[in-house]
């Protein structure tokens, strides 16, 4: 079982006590600007919050560190706030590399709308301290598999084709039954789906157990250390524990604070049960 630490107050602050480079990765998901108010403790959150957290993110990371940030838009007045993408580019200004532009998938709407398409998905940025650790996920299962995918040729960079050698050509690629997964995830939620215990469920806005163990197991490696600074219910902290990672998680709402307390607890009560 791995260690835990919990703590209770605002992200930014009790980041300032952690030592610099203590993080190997952080997967969480902030308050999406006011489409929820969490008990009241969202009421303050804006530009100064969130860029103090960021900044503080940058500081704890390890090199070769990575910042998953799940994050969506508020329509206001007919316009989507644009949010994320600052949240993005200013932690690109804090050093951070945008490594990629993920996109999280969702089977079913939350906010139907009236003048356009329904939105289901979420972005999932992805933020680099230099080259990070990368274990694919190899679970795309191939149709043409025990194939050979041949190439008669490449495109250059100012447009023309060059024809492959006929050695090339002829033995080409032998396709694997799984391939990489690509970066948009297809994950369910929702009742029944997105926990595996009934505790998750008692917060109003999770993201599935899956999502939180797919990027551990994709940005770190056992024994590192993983952070949720908007801990919420403790999902992230459950699956870092299942998977051999150290966790430490933050939370501002004394009520929530209080499940993840409680979920983690049962988690690692269950662990030692069936160890």
């Amino acid at each position: 079982m791995s260690q835990i630490e919990l703590h209770l107050g605002d992200c930014a602050e009790v980041l300032k006590t952690l030592p610099p480079a203590r993080v190997q990765l952080t997967v969480t998901s902030p308050p999406y600007d006011q489409l929820r108010n969490y008990n009241g403790v969202a009421d303050n959150w804006g530009d100064a919050v969130w860029k103090a957290c960021i900044k503080q993110l940058y500081r704890v990371t390890r090199p070769g560190g990575v910042v998953v940030w799940v994050v969506s838009d508020q329509t206001i007045k007919g316009s989507e706030t644009g949010t994320s993408f600052r949240q993005a580019l200013f932690a690109k200004r804090c050093g951070f590399r945008l490594h990629d532009t993920m996109i999280w998938k969702k089977p079913s709407v939350h906010f139907p709308e009236t003048t356009r398409y329904y939105n289901t998905f979420e972005y999932m940025f992805v933020w680099s301290k230099g080259t990070p650790i990368f274990n694919p996920l190899r679970d795309r299962a191939n149709k043409t598999a025990g194939e050979r995918k041949r190439h008669f040729g490449e495109r250059l960079p100012d447009g023309r084709l060059v024809n492959l050698t006929p050695k090339r050509r002829v033995e080409g690629v032998v396709i694997k039954p799984h391939g990489v997964r690509f970066n948009v995830w297809d994950i369910n939620t929702g009742g029944g789906k997105s926990h595996t215990d009934q505790l998750g469920y008692e917060h109003p806005a999770t993201f599935p157990e899956q999502l939180a163990r797919d990027h551990i197991l994709s940005w770190s490696n056992r024994g590192h250390t993983v952070l949720d600074p908007f801990m919420g219910s403790g999902t992230t902290g459950k699956m870092a524990n299942q998977l051999g990672r150290r966790f430490i998680g933050i939370e501002l709402d004394p009520t929530y604070f209080e499940l993840a307390t409680r979920r983690l607890a049962d988690e690692r009560g269950d662990q030692r049960q069936t160890a």
